[in-house]
């Protein structure tokens, strides 16, 4: 069978691989510990959870519009404008099945063959693959773990062309956790404002900080509003990933062409879900948000000491979301029991970590970042812990 020709510069997504190899395993009764997945390891809020028994009870499990119930949009502009103190109308806000969905949407309505998209990499895994299937080509500019995973200075604005049409930040950042700083925010506002260059500002883990204030493009300067779309959802901040509620903000214009994007493939996100979102944003579940913060918090100061106790492996310290990314590149010289050459790359230790150790780990070749892995600590300690020791050992019967 002839398959698009688009489709061949595509992988499927590692995380979602690696997630569902661990969840293989575990099925045939393997003890895998899988530090592979990237949600939330609590229940959603029980609140939530009753909010979507109501609509199941109200009847309200029809279609919806396309761009979301209207109650759900305003309270999304409302309580971005009391994060971030810019207004956006209802008509301004677009409810998609998940922030993968719009950010999907949004390539799709943005881009023709050819236009670039600005990537900082390490990346999220399917920033790029979505650019090439809408027909654009990713430009990646480096960063690492010596520079705090920002851009340097002059970095982005020598990866802008004639041909620029969007700048992707993503912070705090998957896989890295880093939190760009105001300086990092400003050097992008410098280079873009102005063009048209749309800065695409996914925030999907802003109430997943643990050191400093959270800031996005639009605190900085709120006349970007017209220059930016603003993504975000309920999965990280309520433990609500399989509920599949995202959404963006952006100037009518964006969202009428993404609309129609969406009028032709998914139609409405899920109006129970919807309504299950809309609890999530009014219910008054600070408290619940902040306890879920202060375990990951726990976690993550937890997860870095013991990483960094592991002799060959470097952990940088994430500043937000749920994940460690430290450099083994050391250990990548060593050989495997009864190996003869060395490990060589991240991919083969990886393999290696859940063959022989039974770890699920992604790689970090897979976020643009060879010699590097990413683990989640989105588990318990007692979870953690079992990784860790597993992953120690792994690293002392290199040779």
């Amino acid at each position: 069978m002839k398959l698009a020709k688009r489709l061949e510069g595509v992988k499927p997504s590692p995380t979602l691989t690696i997630s569902a190899r661990a969840a293989e395993l575990k099925a045939k009764g393997v003890d895998v510990v899988g530090f592979g997945a990237g949600e939330p390891d609590f229940d959603t809020p029980e609140l939530i959870k009753q909010a979507a028994k109501k609509a199941i009870d109200q009847g309200f499990t029809k279609y919806t519009p396309t761009v979301g119930i209207p109650a759900l949009r305003e309270a999304i502009a409302a309580s971005v404008k009391e994060q971030h103190r810019v207004e956006y109308r209802a008509s301004e806000v677009l409810v998609c099945c998940g922030v993968k969905h719009a950010l999907f949407n949004l390539f799709q309505a943005l881009l023709d063959p050819g236009d670039e998209v600005v990537v900082f990499a390490p990346y999220w895994v399917s920033y790029t693959d979505m650019v090439r299937l809408a027909g654009g080509r990713p430009v990646l500019v480096e960063t690492d773990i010596g520079g705090q995973f920002e851009p340097r200075p002059g970095q982005l604005k020598r990866a802008i062309g004639p041909r620029t049409r969007a700048v992707i930040v993503n912070s705090p950042s998957n896989p890295t956790g880093a939190v760009f700083s105001r300086a990092a925010l400003q050097a992008i506002v410098d280079a873009v404002k102005g063009k048209d260059i749309l800065v695409v500002t996914d925030d999907i883990y802003d109430r997943l900080v643990y050191s400093g204030g959270y800031e996005n493009i639009l605190d900085l300067d709120p006349t970007m509003k017209q220059q930016v779309a603003l993504l975000n959802g309920v999965s990280k901040t309520y433990a609500m990933t399989g509920w599949r509620i995202g959404w963006i903000l952006a100037e009518a214009e964006l969202i009428s062409a993404m609309q129609k994007v969406q009028d032709n493939s998914t139609s409405n996100a899920s109006s129970i879900a919807q309504r299950a979102a809309l609890g999530a944003l009014t219910l008054g579940l600070d408290d619940e948000v902040e306890r879920m913060r202060a375990t990951f918090d726990e976690r993550r100061k937890h997860i870095v000491a013991r990483l960094n106790a592991i002799p060959g492996v470097k952990c940088f310290n994430p500043a937000g979301a749920f994940y460690v990314f430290p450099y083994i590149g050391e250990l990548l010289e060593r050989r495997a029991p009864g190996a003869t050459d060395s490990l060589g790359t991240d991919e083969r230790l990886v393999a290696h970590l859940l063959d022989a150790h039974k770890v699920a780990a992604v790689p970090g070749s897979a976020f643009g970042a060879p010699g590097h892995v990413r683990l989640s600590f989105a588990m318990s300690m007692e979870q953690i812990d079992k990784g860790l020791d597993r992953f120690a050992d792994m690293a002392k019967g290199l040779a």
